[in-house]
């Protein structure tokens, strides 16, 4: 690693950080300036004065566009988790302090994909806050939020529908078709499904673009836990509509290429039940947080 002349020792000032990381997303100074509110010509010297900190270069200029070194790749993680531990060190000391209880509910699938680090930071941060978690549909969790059973409620809907406009949308993501690498099920005729069950805004999403192409299927597999999908993928037993975070080896994404019409996005709304109080508040402030971070990050969640 070659250095640059000016390496030292000092701290980085966290404004470094959040500047460094808008460029390193949007891939252009120019347009991580109108997102921070600065000049290009202060953001550069923002990216100069990292540069003369850390004595390497963290961008690398291709035409209009940058892009990020071998040394700023390793920097995002660390620049990532510096300003999330500075944000809760401050709530930590400066937030009121909050007791009780939230009735939470969310999605079955969300148990491993987003839970683990939306509960851990925010138990770090309101060490009082007892969080009970209820995982369902997506169609039963919104009557439960609407009935008082739960405070707060994270589902998955489909854009335009009543589901999506009775909350907050705090995530979009594009559905897309998956299958096993190398696999031969989206060749098929009619096409094999593994879906979960109905009532699911994913397989409504799928059915209704299936529909709209023109294009015959069966459902061929059910389960209510999106694991249970995935056994008849990785079998090449079917094809399934997936977030396109999710879709990773041994499973592909499928497309046009392969005869399939395109799904469209989906969201994740909150919504808060009618008795929500100043945990709740706190929590649904947290969790709405946390989603923006993901939207932020490069090939979100």
């Amino acid at each position: 690693m070659e250095k640059l002349p000016g390496a030292g020792t000092h701290l980085i000032d966290m404004e470094l950080y959040r500047t460094f990381l808008v460029i390193a997303e949007t891939s252009s100074f120019t347009k991580a300036s109108e997102l921070i509110g600065r000049t290009p010509s202060a953001v550069s010297m923002q990216i100069k004065k990292l540069e003369s900190i850390l004595g390497v270069a963290v961008f690398a200029r291709e035409g209009r566009t940058v892009r990020l070194t071998p040394e700023g790749e390793a920097l995002m993680g660390y620049a990532r988790r510096i300003l999330m531990l500075n944000e809760e060190a401050v709530s930590l000391f400066l937030s009121p302090e909050v007791e009780g209880e939230v009735r939470f509910g969310a999605p079955s699938d969300f148990g491993t994909r987003f839970l683990p680090n939306i509960l851990s930071r925010f138990a770090r941060s309101h060490p009082g806050v007892n969080v009970d978690v209820h995982l369902d549909g997506s169609p039963r969790l919104g009557e439960l939020v609407t009935k008082g059973e739960l405070d707060l409620v994270l589902y998955t809907a489909r854009p335009g529908t009543a589901l999506a406009q009775a909350g907050q949308i705090v995530f979009t993501e594009p559905l897309v078709w998956v299958g096993l690498e190398g696999g031969i099920a989206y060749e098929r005729d009619p096409l094999p499904l593994a879906v979960s069950t109905p009532g699911c805004p994913w397989r409504r999403a799928a059915r209704v673009a299936l529909d709209d192409a023109q294009k015959p299927y069966r459902i061929s597999y059910t389960s209510f836990h999106s694991a249970g999908q995935e056994a008849a993928l990785l079998a090449d037993l079917a094809v399934a509509p997936f977030p396109a975070s999710v879709a990773g080896p041994p499973l592909q994404v499928l497309d046009e290429r392969h005869g399939l019409p395109t799904i469209g996005d989906y969201h994740i709304i909150m919504a808060e039940g009618p008795r929500a109080g100043r945990a709740t508040h706190a929590f649904a402030e947290h969790v709405e947080e946390s989603f923006k971070e993901l939207s932020l990050a490069p090939n979100a969640a």
